[in-house]
């Protein structure tokens, strides 16, 4: 590794910019850094996405620091920019999200197990939101307005029926999805229904992805709803007078984590959603710092393009107000065989021999998912680039059948072996990517954001889904008018939650699903971090953790403390 004020002078740097924060780590100090390069005009911003994923993932993030590795290969100025992952998955099914092989983000310890601390804070600012809003249910419940004015409060009247908030840890702990809390008696607060989503998918982490500066963080806590009071108005965490504190324990978290690759390039991380129940991607700051630092900028949006890289395009574009040069669109063999048909892929269980031997017609059926994903990246005016990500067990022809098939789509296609070569593995990749940025692109948002908001949601099942439209519960249905009626959340943007292992809502359906219609069964509203929040299907927000989880592995070496087994 490099030291870190090695790496910091290359990236042009000051010393007053950087922040440490131990022996291998350091934080940027996002305000000192674009009040001098704000003006700078923003080198190349390239997104990479993928296909839709099996449950093991086809290797995004390691795609992504092959990229800035091959790009730096090339001698090119490059940053990239990753999200800090959560532990839910890293102690559990998928492991962390550093990237793997000879394509990674170092130090990978640290990076997996809190890093600079950034999902802790959020963590407890959004629990003191709760406990700020139980204790006034507590108190309202228990005095009358002369007794609440003695004590410098005011009644709020929330209904215990429509607390939209709920309490957050970042594991993957399906035991705590619905709980009962207030249990006991007069002092033990108002008993109601409650439970747990995993910190990820916090408003709070939503608002930290889309904030530009300080301020806009605080200003967008304050706007967050925790619940609604018996005439049906919202209730904040304003009203609630706890919005300050909530910004005192983030305050630190607004400055991005500088890392490393296992070559040397500099790489952001920062902010931690996941796509399929948030906004899933690194921040708008990583990204506005690193177009202004380097003459490429690589980021990465979570599971497909139909999750993440319609919400980097339709979301976070709009809050950075920065454009794609390209888009990198992710694809293994053994996925695409999946979606042509190919027996199950679980995690632990050893893959079917037809995963690992040539099989042609299963390639080409599977086909049919890629080229969903690049018309919706070709739906935002700008051109793909398949990174073919190789595994060993991939035949030459299995490879050409994938490389013919994305160019006769309109994309540039690329065999990327970065996991076993590094940079060197990825200098087909980047040279690819290079000659997107060279082209001119017609970006374009989807929607515009005054169209009522149904019309959104049956532009996004139709256009980028696949689906014949969409149907709403009554529930649905009747927050979706709120909200249109309400001038606060009408021209919020729409974050959908769905499942990350189909287009479709359903995780079974594979390839490129056709006759379906998109039930959407609640609505929730972020104020704070600015959009809609459609739940498609099943999906939670507290995914569980499975029989052989990772931390099953893990363990340490007494004589040194490194931790062994992270992967």
């Amino acid at each position: 590794m490099k030291p870190l004020a090695h790496l910091a002078h290359e990236l042009g740097l000051r010393d007053d910019e950087l922040i440490p924060m131990g022996r291998a780590l350091a934080k940027i100090d996002q305000r000192r850094v674009l009040e001098r390069l704000g003006q700078r005009a923003p080198g190349r911003l390239i997104d990479v996405t993928a296909i839709t994923p099996t449950p093991l993932g086809e290797g995004k993030t390691t795609t992504t620091m092959g990229l800035v590795q091959g790009l730096g290969r090339r001698g090119r100025r490059v940053i990239g920019a990753i999200r800090q992952p959560s532990g839910g998955p890293t102690f559990n099914i998928k492991g962390s999200a550093a990237g793997g092989g000879l394509a990674q983000c170092v130090p990978l310890t640290q990076f997996s197990m809190g890093l600079t601390g950034d999902i802790d804070r959020i963590t407890n600012a959004h629990n003191l939101a709760m406990v700020a809003l139980t204790a006034r249910l507590q108190h309202e419940h228990n005095y009358d307005d002369a007794a609440l004015a003695r004590r410098g409060l005011r009644r709020l009247d929330i209904d215990p029926e429509r607390v939209s908030l709920r309490w957050v840890i970042d594991f993957c702990a399906q035991a705590l999805r619905s709980i009962r809390i207030g249990r006991g008696g007069k002092m033990d607060g108002v008993e109601m229904d409650s439970g747990f989503a995993i910190t990820v998918s916090s408003e709070l982490m939503a608002i930290l992805a889309v904030s530009r500066d300080l301020r806009d963080l605080r200003e967008r806590i304050g706007r967050m709803v925790v619940a609604y009071d018996r005439q049906g108005r919202p209730v904040t965490t304003s009203d609630l007078e706890v919005a300050g504190a909530m910004a005192a324990w983030m305050v630190d978290t607004i400055n991005p984590t500088l890392m490393q690759t296992l070559e040397g390039q500099p790489v952001l991380v920062h902010a931690g959603p996941f796509a399929n129940i948030a906004i899933g991607q690194s921040s708008v700051i990583a990204d506005l710092l690193g177009t202004r630092l380097a003459d490429y900028h690589v980021t990465e949006s979570g599971f497909g393009a139909d999750i993440g890289y319609e919400k980097f395009w339709n979301l976070k574009c709009r809050y950075s107000g920065l454009r794609p040069s390209a888009v990198v669109v992710v694809a293994t063999i053994r996925a695409l065989k999946m979606h042509g048909g190919g027996p199950a892929v679980k995690p632990g269980v050893p893959l079917d021999e037809a995963y690992t031997r040539e099989n042609l017609g299963l390639l080409e059926k599977g086909c049919e998912n890629l080229a969903a994903h690049l018309q919706i990246v070709r739906r935002s005016g700008v051109r793909p680039v398949v990174c073919i990500n190789s595994f060993h067990t991939d035949t030459p022809a299995e490879v050409a059948l994938v490389r013919r098939f994305a160019e006769a789509q309109g994309a540039l296609a690329a065999v990327s072996e970065h996991w076993l070569r590094g940079g060197e593995g990825a200098l087909e990749l980047a040279e690819a990517v290079e000659a997107a940025c060279a082209e001119p692109s017609d970006f374009r948002y989807l929607y515009d954001l005054e169209m009522p908001l149904l019309q959104r949601l049956e532009i996004i099942a139709r256009e980028v889904y696949g689906a014949d439209g969409v149907t709403c519960s009554e529930a649905a249905a009747a927050k979706l008018r709120e909200c249109d009626a309400d001038p606060e959340t009408r021209g919020l943007g729409v974050c959908m939650v769905k499942t990350h292992l189909s287009l479709s809502h359903d995780p079974d359906l594979k390839g490129r699903p056709r006759g379906w219609t998109l039930p959407v069964r609640d609505v929730l509203v972020y104020r704070g971090a600015g959009f809609v929040v459609p739940v498609a299907g099943d999906i939670k927000l507290m995914p569980g953790t499975g029989s052989d989880p990772a931390f099953r592995r893990l363990d340490i070496d007494v004589e040194t403390g490194r931790v062994r087994g992270l992967f």
